[in-house]
């Protein structure tokens, strides 16, 4: 069993082998069973509630004990898994289950902007570009089901995690208000079924190069007078140069839009290189005691002014230290209402180990509530900025940035829209 405390988001999974969709025998059932026996093991030792919120947690066990008995599938079976997490209603405690050996793309990104989903990026090549979906059109709908902030997680994690799809239904509103419905199949990059050990190290690494290149931190220099750093994840590694640099231009804007949080020391540490006093970042309560968690001052942070951006896809960490800089009247926050995804968890990695094959599973369970200074949680609220600025449909149809635009021109620097969006141009994640 492996233990990672982070404040971090549904996005990475611990999982790494697929489990073969054959006829679910007896024989795979009852691993279904005894992987959910664990799990319910994890949760009752280590969730931060051992009221778990009022939910009868023995009729939830003995409800979904009875539904994988009776589930046509393995994919139905570890879906019941999923659900019986998800009705404690946490934004970090899910399931983590056996990922699929093939890697689903559905070729385009989407995120709320708002109250209202929108595309904003299609895959070059992919069969969402052949059907002329585009960023900017608004997306009403998926297989059906109506997209809101609150539906759209767990669509993401049903269509990404549990029961990829060979493709999706879109109801589509573009920046014209005309209507349509689209189909788009997804792209299938076959994989190799994990035996115990791994074929080939070597893969492994590759594709976590690859990741790597994807979170770093990128930075652009606005004259001598701003410094834009774009932080894509709370990585010590990532954010252990950035005070460094600050410290050398009079003025900061820290975009931490799309960031899903990652490790409280790297928050811990870049709350202090902002700060020339001890900070209280939050009361991290537990179900045994509640404790602060302080940042103390730092030896020679950054003194100049910041501004921060965060939108719908800013959880976790990313929220707190934004958050932290309005209690604290240390920054400015500009951009959208943020994910309201924040709590402590720990990864709790299970193996199964077959005759010669190993299946990876687990859960993320929260084992800490987070409580900011000002005694209020973030969890299903979020932090809403000092002011509101969103892009429109036709910015993202153009790819234009008027939020990096406006928080330059709150700093004294004249900057276009159009010039914003080329900033920090979107990289798609690698297909491996």
């Amino acid at each position: 069993m492996k233990k990672v405390r982070f404040f971090g988001a549904i996005i990475t999974l611990a999982a790494t082998l697929a489990w073969p969709q054959e006829t679910f025998s007896r024989f795979d059932r009852d691993r279904a069973l005894e992987m959910f026996k664990v799990i319910d093991r994890e949760v009752r030792q280590h969730y931060y509630d051992p009221k778990f919120h009022r939910l009868d947690w023995d009729a939830n066990v003995a409800e979904i004990k009875q539904k994988i008995e009776e589930a046509p599938s393995l994919n139905m079976a570890l879906a019941d898994i999923a659900a019986a997490l998800t009705k404690l209603d946490d934004s970090h405690t899910f399931f983590l289950p056996p990922q699929h050996v093939a890697r689903t793309d559905y070729g385009f990104q989407y995120q709320i902007v708002g109250d209202r989903c929108f595309v904003t990026h299609v895959r070059p090549a992919s069969d969402a570009d052949s059907k002329a979906l585009k960023a900017g059109d608004e997306v009403l709908a998926i297989n059906g089901y109506k997209v809101t902030r609150d539906t759209l997680w767990k669509m993401d994690y049903t269509y990404s995690v549990l029961r990829p799809q060979p493709g999706l239904r879109l109801a589509l509103k573009d920046p014209a208000g005309g209507e349509r419905k689209l189909d788009v199949a997804a792209t299938v990059h076959a994989g190799d079924r994990l035996t115990y050990p791994p074929n080939s190290e070597w893969d492994i690494i590759h594709a976590r190069e690859k990741q790597q290149q994807i979170v770093r931190t990128r930075y652009l220099e606005l004259g001598d007078k701003v410094l834009v750093v774009k932080l894509q994840e709370f990585l010590y590694s990532e954010v252990e140069g950035l005070v460094g640099k600050a410290r050398k231009y009079p003025n900061l804007i820290l975009d931490l839009r799309g960031n899903p949080g990652g490790e409280a020391e790297a928050l811990k540490y870049l709350v202090e290189g902002m700060f020339d006093r001890d900070v209280k970042i939050d009361d991290r309560v537990t179900r045994k005691d509640s404790k602060p968690e302080v940042a103390k001052k730092g030896r020679n942070p950054f003194a100049g002014k910041l501004v921060v951006l965060v939108d719908s896809k800013s959880g976790s960490a990313a929220e707190m230290f934004a958050r932290v800089a309005q209690l604290e009247k240390r920054g400015f926050v500009v951009g959208d209402r943020s994910a309201g995804a924040v709590m402590e968890a720990q990864r709790f990695t299970e193996t199964y180990m077959g005759a010669n094959t190993a299946v990876f599973y687990g859960a993320s369970i929260t084992v800490a509530d987070v409580i900011m200074s000002d005694g209020q949680s973030l969890e299903h609220t979020g932090v809403t900025p000092d002011e509101v600025v969103l892009p429109s449909a036709q910015d993202m149809a153009s790819g234009r940035d008027p939020v990096l635009a406006h928080a330059a021109e709150t700093l004294g620097i004249k900057m276009s829209a159009e010039e914003a969006g080329k900033a920090f141009p979107y990289e798609w994640p690698p297909e491996i």
